[in-house]
């Protein structure tokens, strides 16, 4: 008994003709995703390294786009049911080479075609609790990966508040220090200043002294 063709499966599809690649590539990329929910495989194509997956991705698009707007299915309900690439028309070029000579060169094409159909109601309910439970998963490791940040950030907090007082002590002898210098300083200022002070007292007693010598010698010679 020949099953239903490829071609003719039931679904919504959307195709692509005349795609710059080589039906080989676009097949490889293609078997990522058969099988895999439209969401699932939108993310498969966002983060692969080939080429030919940005011209699948957007025809992977269009037939969502279709299944919405047309069909009145929901996103979250499909999974590719179907894809396949087809040889489109071989562009011939030449290259030149030694001696006169000439190469062919083989710049190939491919039609590309993506299938999308919803979940029978047995498999939509195992995808859905397959859903929750990623979900779940996802919110445990969130709140795991929060906690850490936050504790990592409690323990940044806690040395900077260790740092600060360190600086604040050293603030502290360092000021003491200043004083301390401040106050040697002061003590030999007063000791210059009463130095000089009883110099000043000595030559004024001096002078004195001298204006009575010479005050008793003129009284002596006047008599």
């Amino acid at each position: 008994m020949v099953g239903t063709k490829t071609n003719e499966r039931p679904g919504t599809r959307a195709r692509a003709s005349y795609v710059r690649s080589s039906a080989y590539k676009a097949r490889e990329v293609l078997d990522l995703i058969r099988g895999k929910s439209c969401v699932d495989a939108q993310d498969i194509l966002a983060f692969s390294e080939r080429d030919v997956a940005r011209p699948i991705s957007k025809v992977l698009d269009s037939a969502l786009a279709n299944a919405e707007h047309n069909d009145g299915l929901d996103i979250d309900e499909l999974y590719v049911a179907a894809c396949y690439a087809d040889e489109g028309p071989t562009l011939k070029r030449w290259r030149p080479r030694a001696r006169g000579r000439a190469t062919r060169i083989r710049k190939r094409t491919c039609q590309i075609t993506v299938i999308v159909s919803r979940y029978d109601p047995e498999t939509l309910e195992k995808v859905r609790a397959r859903q929750s439970q990623r979900g779940v998963a996802a919110a445990e490791t969130r709140r795991r990966r929060v906690a850490r940040s936050r504790a990592a950030a409690q323990t940044e907090e806690a040395a900077s508040d260790e740092q600060a007082e360190e600086v604040d002590v050293e603030a502290e002898a360092a000021a003491v220090v200043e004083a301390t210098e401040a106050a040697m300083a002061g003590d030999g200022d007063t000791d210059d200043i009463e130095e000089s002070d009883v110099e000043e007292s000595d030559v004024e007693e001096s002078d004195v002294e001298e204006s009575d010598v010479e005050e008793s010698g003129k009284a002596d010679g006047s008599g």
